[in-house]
């Protein structure tokens, strides 16, 4: 009878914590993609993926304790874009410096973690909110105040993780140029 007491408890608790933990939240997707991530490294024994995920969980974790609360999922992406960036400018200057076995290592980490990243919009669809956002921004004599306008209204309707934004300011410029010739 105690055992039986014991293990109905135990269910209980367990199911009460398993109901409290898989709230939904806004960058669960991203953060539950890579937890998933790194158990299937795990399982698979796959020790540079492992590795690599575990590193930026802990980086993600850190930012959500510094900031006091969980960080977005747009904020995840963007930790996740800085991680591969650093990987891939450490692989170039690996090759710089001779060393091809560390390069392999930081690249097989950038594409590692690059398998978690949403694909960035491309130039078209970047192109297509850029003219929207341009018909609906009133014209200002200011060039510089109507191009941060123009930025401003784009990224309202655009999240920051998803486009690169040296695309964005040449394609916003080209646009604006060509509406005031």
């Amino acid at each position: 009878m105690n055992n039986a007491f014991r293990r109905s408890r135990t269910v209980r608790v367990l199911a009460t914590r398993r109901f409290h933990s898989s709230a939904v939240f806004a960058s669960e997707d991203v953060r539950e993609r890579l937890t998933a991530g790194v158990k299937q490294a795990m399982k698979s024994k796959d020790q540079a993926a492992s590795t690599t995920l575990r590193s930026v969980l802990s980086e993600v974790y850190n930012l959500d304790k510094s900031s006091g609360s969980k960080l977005s999922s747009s904020a995840i992406v963007a930790i996740l874009r800085k991680a591969v960036l650093r990987r891939t400018e450490s692989a170039a200057e690996y090759i710089k410096g001779a060393r091809p076995d560390l390069a392999e290592k930081e690249s097989r980490e950038a594409e590692i973690i690059s398998e978690f990243l949403p694909p960035l919009l491309s130039e078209a669809e970047i192109d297509r909110v850029l003219k929207e956002v341009i018909s609906e921004c009133p014209r200002d004599s200011n060039p510089r105040k109507y191009t941060g306008m123009v930025f401003k209204s784009f990224y309202s309707k655009v999240d920051k993780s998803n486009v690169d934004a040296d695309i964005v300011k040449s394609r916003a410029e080209i646009l604006i140029n060509d509406q005031s010739s």
